[in-house]
């Protein structure tokens, strides 16, 4: 037997030091620093046997790289297409995904709801419920599926054993911070386990090009646990973010090898699960038939994908001697920018006034494109006068007051046209190609200009 070995290991950022010290000297936290036994394996958990009996050993050779063929990588369809939309068009063979976010917001939801609806053999491993409660969960869910198969295990050596019977086309791993592997000596969810069975998951992932997805538990900052090479480590981290109070969640990608970081997918939690929303713009615009003042429309771009947000402001005057300004799902400083530019080059006297801002949904954007929509929701709340319920906005306010273009505004025209609006205000600067749009399209230059055409 090896002899047992211990090292010390940053909790917050996985360093590893010799012995003990108050500071870490790479993420400069104090008192994260903690003893851990650690044991050197002779030989990974993970093997492949061939025909013979034996363990057949892979050894890489250089190619040229015009010569590597990338046709046996399609990728897999996992009948689902947010998810699809944010991976890029789908799993890769061979690809670690790790999805993160906050206890209750759906991570094992999801990830059980597209093991179900996946046409190829796929493993479900569970390391925090038993097969009976996932069960319960899944008859909830949708029928359940044939090439579905259920393993509640938390060692990474028997998991493998499963794996080499079962063959599966795809391993969900539900979490990775209950795993543990007997080549190393800690407890289960400490630095050098995670990394280690990280790793054995990622040699198993890349020799036999089975695609694997990864749960993972969040730290009170947002980040996932464990150290920060495990992000480093995966080839695609996603981030599961929503109010559990709120019903719709939205997932992004922090990181993504095979694919654009700026696509997001929208769910809705409902009792039968989360239910993909396919067109969001609908939803995160109230269904009001009264018009209402303080209410403005803006276009909106999230990734490659355009959506129409509804923003709510109120403007009252000041109880207390220093007025309020609060901004939900919007930047309150960039919200205290543009009251300066109104009471600048506009006129409007809010320096004594309480401001509060909302964007309806419970999302958050930080598009300068809806700067526009904001003003005209302080306006209209300011002298109590609704705007017409089909305008909408798209522009960027500069600090002189001017009305500056946004990027790709003929997909926010193109939106706004086919949900219904009539007119859609802009900057006069933006470069619109030659198209015969259905909508009118309304160009200002500065803030006096969208204060004449809204209230005259």
């Amino acid at each position: 037997m090896a002899k047992t070995k211990t090292t010390f290991f940053c909790q917050n950022c996985g360093a590893q030091y010799a012995k003990w010290q108050g500071q870490c000297t790479s993420c400069k936290e104090w008192n994260t620093i903690a003893e851990e036994v650690i044991q050197k394996a002779e030989k990974s958990s993970w093997k492949i046997n061939d025909s013979s009996g034996g363990t057949k050993n892979r050894t890489a050779k250089p190619q040229r790289i015009s010569e590597i063929s990338t046709q046996s990588e399609a990728r897999l369809n996992t009948k689902n297409n947010e998810l699809n939309r944010v991976l890029g068009g789908g799993l890769v063979p061979g690809s670690l995904t790790l999805l993160g976010g906050e206890p209750g917001i759906g991570k094992s939801t999801l990830m059980l709801k597209i093991a179900l609806q996946l046409p190829y053999k796929t493993l479900y491993v569970s390391g925090e419920e038993s097969a009976q409660q996932i069960k319960m969960r899944a008859e909830r869910i949708q029928p359940v599926s044939e090439n579905c198969y259920i393993l509640t295990e938390t060692k990474t050596q028997n998991i493998f054993r499963n794996i080499e019977e079962i063959e599966p086309d795809i391993v969900v791993i539900d979490s990775i911070q209950t795993l543990h592997t007997d080549n190393i000596e800690s407890s289960a969810g400490s630095i050098s386990q995670i990394r280690e069975t990280t790793t054995e998951l990622i040699k198993f992932a890349k020799e036999t090009a089975t695609p694997v997805i990864l749960i993972g538990h969040i730290t009170k900052d947002g980040n996932i646990a464990g150290p920060k090479i495990l992000e480093h480590m995966v080839d695609t981290v996603l981030q599961f973010e929503g109010d559990r109070n709120h019903i719709y969640r939205i997932l992004r990608a922090n990181k993504n090898r095979f694919g654009s970081t700026n696509e997001l997918g929208i769910y809705e939690m409902q009792g039968s699960g989360l239910r993909e929303v396919s067109n969001p713009s609908e939803i995160l615009i109230s269904k009001n038939d009264e018009e209402l003042s303080g209410t403005a429309i803006s276009a909106t771009l999230e990734g490659m994908r355009p959506l129409m947000i509804e923003i709510q402001a109120l403007v009252s005057s000041a109880v207390y001697g220093t007025p309020q300004r609060s901004a939900t799902g919007y930047n309150a400083k960039r919200l205290n920018m543009i009251l300066a530019v109104l009471e600048k080059r506009a006129g409007f006297k809010l320096g004594a006034k309480d401001v509060f801002l909302n964007i309806t949904g419970g999302i958050t954007v930080d598009d300068p494109a809806i700067d526009l929509a904001v003003v005209a929701a302080v306006l209209s709340s300011n002298i109590d006068m609704a705007i017409d319920k089909q305008m909408c906005f798209a522009a960027e306010v500069g600090l002189a007051g001017e009305v500056r273009p946004v990027n790709r505004v003929e997909q926010r025209i193109l939106e706004a046209e086919k949900l219904g609006f009539t007119s859609i205000v802009i900057s006069k600067y933006c470069k619109i190609p030659k198209h015969s749009f259905h909508i009118n399209i309304i160009k200002v230059a500065k803030v006096h200009d969208v204060v004449h055409h809204l209230f005259g």
